[in-house]
């Protein structure tokens, strides 16, 4: 199996923060038009392929939201004031370029400090270029929301980008489309919005679904970079299949059938326990009366930042035990 580099570049490069998922909606709906029976986007922007069949009704997850910013106020000389839009930090952010969804590309920096320490983000600016208030807005309004400016690439064996978190998943959720020979079962790909922001296009989603078991696909922090805290979690060891995180503890016979059907194809795979975030999995298994989930988790170094890295070994692992997962009676 070989990493599509044209899609997986395109997913990774297109505009999508959260509350603005429609270019990236627009991308992954053409995309897998030609394996599903039927498309829909709901009321909260969340799209959803389904391939019909009359077993169990299977959903699975991925959020197509990345990290953003966002303008709150322009300054007289030009200077754009902005929040953050999901996990956003001062540190990562500094010096960075930032691209808005009208192409203006501009700098973050910081105001001057007496100590590095105080960094925060309210002390901090986005320089677009300009010397004056007028010629901001032209440009940008209030309101207006970025994205980190970073282009993607792939070497050796892992992929180098932003917005991994969560476009990888969704390159997975794809590409495991593609490659179903025999599936009966109903399921339902769903890209959802707003995870980044809490959960919030799953929550929806599930609800209107309703599904019998659910599976959402997401990246996980690793223990394996110099005197990081603690994880039983590396690149190059397969993908992850969760036990927990602080929105779930996931049920046994998802959690199981994950791992049996890994060792069945000889998968690797590692365990997860994250004491930390959560996933679209946390909002899913309490909707309605509750809905069997465990989740697939992709490794990934440095997430929330404009270069997290996975190993495509992982990712073609995802893939396979995705695959075989729900080709299985269950």
């Amino acid at each position: 199996m070989r990493i599509n580099e044209k899609l997986l570049h395109k997913l990774l490069q297109t505009f999508g923060p959260s509350g603005n998922e429609e270019l990236i909606c627009q991308v992954i709906r053409e995309e897998i038009k030609d394996c599903v029976d039927e498309i829909k986007i709901d009321q909260m922007g969340n799209l959803i392929g389904i391939k019909k069949g009359n077993g169990k009704k299977i959903m699975i997850a991925s959020h197509m939201d990345e990290i953003g910013i966002i303008a709150t106020g322009i300054d007289d000389h030009g200077f754009i004031r902005f929040s953050n839009i999901g996990g956003v930090s001062p540190n990562v952010s500094l010096g960075q370029r930032v691209r808005f969804k009208n192409g203006t590309t501009g700098v973050i920096y910081m105001e001057s400090l007496d100590h590095i320490k105080d960094l925060k983000l309210e002390k901090m600016y986005i320089d677009i270029g300009v010397d004056s208030k007028e010629k901001a807005q032209k440009k940008i309004n209030i309101g207006d929301v970025a994205c980190f400016d970073r282009s993607s690439s792939i070497h050796e064996d892992v992929i180098v980008s932003k917005a991994l978190d969560d476009r990888i998943a969704c390159y997975i959720a794809i590409e495991t489309l593609k490659q179903l020979k025999n599936s009966r079962h109903e399921l339902y790909f769903v890209f959802t919005v707003q995870e980044e922001l809490g959960l919030r296009g799953a929550k929806t989603a599930a609800f209107g679904i309703d599904p019998d078991l659910a599976i959402a696909v997401d990246v996980t922090g690793t223990g394996d970079t110099p005197k990081s805290k603690p994880m039983a979690v590396s690149l190059r060891k397969g993908p992850a299949i969760k036990i927990k995180d602080n929105s779930i503890i996931c049920h046994p016979f998802v959690k199981n059938l994950l791992i049996d059907t890994a060792k069945e194809y000889n998968i690797p795979y590692q365990l997860e326990v994250l004491t930390h975030g959560g996933t679209d999995i946390g909002a899913i298994h309490t909707s309605r009366s509750g809905v069997p989930s465990g989740a697939i988790s992709i490794p990934c170094r440095y997430i929330h930042s404009p270069s997290e890295m996975v190993s495509q070994s992982d990712v073609k692992n995802a893939i396979l035990l995705l695959s075989k997962v729900l080709e299985k009676e269950i």
